[in-house]
């Protein structure tokens, strides 16, 4: 085990399991909160594992959850906007430190990986990571006052 894989390991387990505590229990707000925060700690954990393990494969599948994973939760935040509305989901210290770990290691795998074509793809999972987290987040919160006016 080297210090990516035990950096991916710990991101793994102490970020989904209270994620997934936070998916299991609590009101309908805390859940959508927790859904979207899993994806925002499973991308840089697969990143971790990508370095960790040498396969480039697990960049893309990083890729894949970074932009799926915050349509997911604009769908919830859609379909469950009536219920929503009434008690927002206050997961703004949460989203910002899911944002920050997303991109201090997009940082430090761009840093090691070198300048190239692995940097480039790492960048833009990071960026697809960390804005689709902030805009679900945001949606799923309230939506955003300026679009809602028309």
């Amino acid at each position: 085990m080297n210090g990516w894989t035990l950096a991916a390991a710990v991101t793994l387990g102490v970020g989904l399991a209270a994620t997934l505590w936070g998916v299991a229990t609590g009101p309908l707000s805390h859940r959508v909160a927790a859904q979207n925060l899993s994806t925002a700690l499973a991308c840089p954990g697969l990143l971790l594992l990508s370095q960790g393990y040498d396969r480039p494969s697990y960049v893309d599948l990083a890729l894949v959850l970074a932009v799926l994973g915050p349509v997911g939760t604009l769908v919830f935040a859609r379909l469950l906007a009536g219920e929503l509305a009434d008690d927002p989901p206050p997961a703004r210290w949460p989203t910002w430190a899911a944002a920050g770990l997303g991109a201090t290691v997009v940082l430090a795998l761009c840093a090691a990986t070198g300048p190239g074509r692995q940097t480039v793809k790492l960048l833009m999972t990071g960026a697809l990571l960390i804005g689709g987290n902030l805009v679900a987040a945001r949606a799923a919160a309230g939506g955003f006052r300026e679009v809602r006016r028309g």
